[in-house]
């Protein structure tokens, strides 16, 4: 038998990384013992990056793996929706128990390991409700709320518990995200949190110390890229292209561009130099893009974004 999964404040991201949970206990099932391959999405690169995948879910120990899932939220009509949305996701969606309104303590009790997705400046309050010191104490709490430090967890629940800060990003909510963890020394529990988080995509254990600029690079960063791509696709547009075509072809090519670097191991200057040839129109580009300052430009924006984050999640006042 698993464990039971407590997801407390299921919004936007709550139910990303619930859905990709779901999603690869019914692949799990449904693919036959000792077939389980990896399929070349999941390679690892030569690079010596050994971020694990969702392959892994598949031969993960039932210790490891949830089988019980309770979501919490504030409000009985925001439970209705929710419930409507799990239940549209498959074999395993309409087993998700959602409870609204004040629930939270008793959720806990219930719950082996306790997921925080709440806001910021009320994951305090749900740690500190009557009674759930005594829920929580001994149980792994992870925690993906912006700019919380885990000393400020620690400080909120009893000695004892185990806590983990974590950092998603919004493509989990399509399986192709990127979550960074503080580490943790006890191997069932880091288990246990790959396969939660490698189920929505990618995963790496990092010091807290870094997550500040993680949170630029992969937290802000899906939106310098959509940036990135409006003004390619809308340079396509201005030279005649159709829209929706001129969007296709900027985003497969960010899409792929990024894969060869993920899986290919190459180098982003590898990457540039093996399409840009003598006179021709890629380096004519580049020069253009160096003129504009972009690459400095974008670097100087993770910077900005990095000294930004240091300030999330903490007391205005102090």
């Amino acid at each position: 038998m698993g464990y039971t999964l407590a997801v407390l404040g299921c919004g936007t991201m709550g139910i990303a990384i619930l859905s990709g949970v779901l999603s690869s206990l019914e692949a799990r099932l449904s693919t036959p013992l000792g077939s389980q391959k990896t399929h070349s999405g999941d390679s690892e690169p030569p690079s010596g990056i050994s971020t694990p995948t969702a392959s892994q879910f598949l031969d993960a120990p039932e210790e490891s793996l949830p089988s019980r899932f309770i979501a919490t939220v504030g409000r009985e009509e925001t439970g209705r929706k929710l419930k409507k949305t799990f239940e549209a996701l498959g074999r395993f969606g309409g087993d998700v128990e959602v409870r609204a309104g004040k629930g939270n303590v008793d959720t806990v009790q219930e719950a082996d390991v306790i997921l925080v997705c709440s806001k910021p400046n009320i994951a305090k309050t749900i740690l500190s409700e009557p009674g759930m010191a005594e829920a929580i104490k001994g149980k792994l709490v992870i925690s993906i709320c912006a700019g919380v430090t885990i000393s400020q967890l620690v400080s909120w629940v009893p000695e004892g518990t185990t806590v983990v800060r974590a950092m998603p990003n919004t493509p989990c909510k399509i399986r192709e995200g990127m979550t960074v963890v503080t580490p943790l020394s006890d191997p069932l529990s880091r288990t246990l949190i790959l396969n939660i988080f490698t189920s929505c995509g990618r995963c790496r254990f990092l010091d807290e110390k870094y997550f500040d600029a993680c949170t630029a690079v992969a937290g802000s960063g899906p939106a310098f890229v959509a940036l990135v791509l409006e003004a390619m696709a809308d340079g396509g547009v201005m030279m005649g292209l159709p829209r929706v075509e001129a969007l296709e072809l900027a985003a497969q090519t960010l899409q792929g561009t990024g894969r060869m670097a993920l899986y290919a191991g190459l180098h982003p200057a590898q990457l540039k130099d093996s399409v840009t040839t003598p006179g021709g129109c890629t380096i004519a580009g580049l020069l253009t893009l160096e003129d504009g300052r972009v690459r400095s430009t974008m670097a100087r924006a993770i910077q900005v974004a990095t000294n930004h984050a240091s300030g999330l999640g903490q007391d205005p006042k102090k």
